[in-house]
């Protein structure tokens, strides 16, 4: 017998007592809920306080008659399938009730075993159609959010909790590690919300100097600095009606925070150089890969802004928590990087494949893209190698020895900015050094970057 994915509700319906035992106390032993009703007037009632999976009804009852409930059930609650129980010299009745919507008929006396298997074979009609349906509003949830590539389980919370936040104005802040996939969160937020017809403009406030965020922010006034040669507005401003996307949060300085902070309260601001306020109705979705908490202990960032963008908290998960999702992000990878070089790539060999989904990805999402665009570029066949991989190719030992540490150090410092995509900000804080002694280095060793 099959094993119900949940326990099944029956109702059996018939106003003989001992067939109403004796059915009630078979189809329990296989494994189901079984409760009875000795009229189709008390079935009726019972349906209206709760749903049946199935209902076993009697075609001759008195008050009202089986095909008469039938009718009703269909009306209230389609989802209930019927069976019929009828006598020899009513299967006129048991036809016109499959033309009415039954599943089927049974006839009296009663083989308990054709029963059962009838039942059994009802229940994984119906258990294929509950998946249908899941499957069906799963893939619809992964198709809505383009550029969200993922069907595990921790991936389809995160779709169900975007949905939810995105129909309200919320403040949201976005957590997770490096790569995990923040701002493709904020846009779809952005995407699904009423919002989403308007400008997302998006700021990652890592890359400026508090400066230079403050002009990118409030914009500024035609002469407010020596290179202002024109009125310029800022990102507050071009978000109106919008959705504005405050990038690695947590790199603000405190100067920066306590301005932040006043306009999130009065959606208010005026331009660098300027005394005319400005007004801009905007959504805000904050993002970092920090913690922020931390930071409020150490002093550095204030809790007041905390809890102002901590409204509502979405915590990214990261790829080595969702492994089942690496084979499907690598082809969609595989897809775009061999469409635009061009080369016919289609597949990745087993081999690679296995050691990917066995790779904690430290730098997630943007690392394993990364890591396939690479591999494509440096592909030789129609297959995707495990020598192809930057982590998984062959190490030449002698190679090392007796390169010079400056050679090490630009090789390291170029993977790590790779793995960041380019990013200064996220490239520092993995080499531990500050922003100024990286810039230093990248000139040093000629290496460019997009940030």
């Amino acid at each position: 017998m099959l094993i119900p994915h949940k326990k099944f509700n029956l109702l059996v319906v018939d106003d003989e007592l001992i067939i109403r035992e004796s059915l009630a106390g078979w189809l329990q032993r296989d494994g189901y809920q079984v409760e009875t009703a000795e009229s189709g007037v008390q079935a009726l009632k019972k349906a209206e306080a709760q749903h049946y999976d199935i209902m076993l009804v009697d075609v001759k009852m008195p008050e009202m008659d089986g095909l008469t409930l039938l009718k009703h059930l269909k009306e209230r609650d389609p989802a209930t399938a019927v069976v019929m129980m009828t006598a020899y010299g009513s299967i006129e009745d048991a036809v016109e009730a499959i033309k009415q919507g039954a599943f089927d008929y049974l006839l009296k006396p009663f083989d308990l075993e054709e029963l059962s298997l009838t039942i059994d074979r009802l229940v994984q009609i119906q258990t294929l159609a509950m998946e249908n349906i899941v499957l069906k509003e799963r893939v619809a949830k992964i198709d809505r959010f383009e550029e969200l590539v993922g069907r595990s389980e921790p991936m389809l919370q995160l779709y169900d909790t975007i949905m939810d936040v995105a129909q309200s104005d919320v403040t949201v802040l976005i957590t997770g590690e490096t790569g995990t996939g923040k701002e493709l969160v904020a846009r779809a937020i952005h995407a699904q919300s009423p919002r989403g017809y308007a400008p997302f403009i998006a700021v990652n406030c890592g890359a400026f100097t508090e400066q230079l965020l403050e002009s990118e922010l409030f914009g500024h006034e035609k002469g407010a600095f020596t290179d202002a040669k024109f009125t310029k507005k800022g990102r507050l401003e071009l978000a109106h009606s919008g959705t504005l996307f405050l990038d690695e949060i947590g790199d603000i300085t405190m100067k920066m925070q306590i301005d932040l902070l006043r306009v999130l309260e009065t959606h208010e601001f005026t331009r660098v150089g300027g005394t005319m306020p400005i007004h801009s109705d905007f959504r805000v979705i904050a993002a970092t890969h920090q913690d922020l908490l931390a930071a409020i202990q150490e002093g550095t960032f204030r809790r007041d802004l905390y809890y102002r963008l901590n409204v509502v908290h979405i915590a990214v998960p990261p790829l080595r928590e969702r492994r089942d999702d690496i084979p499907l992000l690598a082809e969609h990878f595989l897809v775009r990087y061999a469409a635009e070089t061009n080369k016919k790539i289609d597949a990745i060999h087993p081999e690679a494949l296995e050691a990917m989904r066995n790779y904690d990805w430290p730098g997630n999402v943007r690392e394993l893209e990364n890591a396939i665009e690479r591999a494509v570029v440096i592909g030789k066949g129609r297959q995707i190698q495990l020598a192809d991989l930057p982590f998984f190719g062959p190490t030449d030992q002698s190679a090392i020895v007796g390169r010079s540490l400056e050679d090490m150090e630009r090789e390291h410092i170029a993977r790590v900015l790779e793995a960041e995509g380019g990013n200064i900000t996220r490239t520092a804080q993995v080499l531990k050094i500050n922003r100024t002694t990286l810039y230093h280095k990248l000139k040093k060793y000629g290496l460019k970057t997009c940030s």
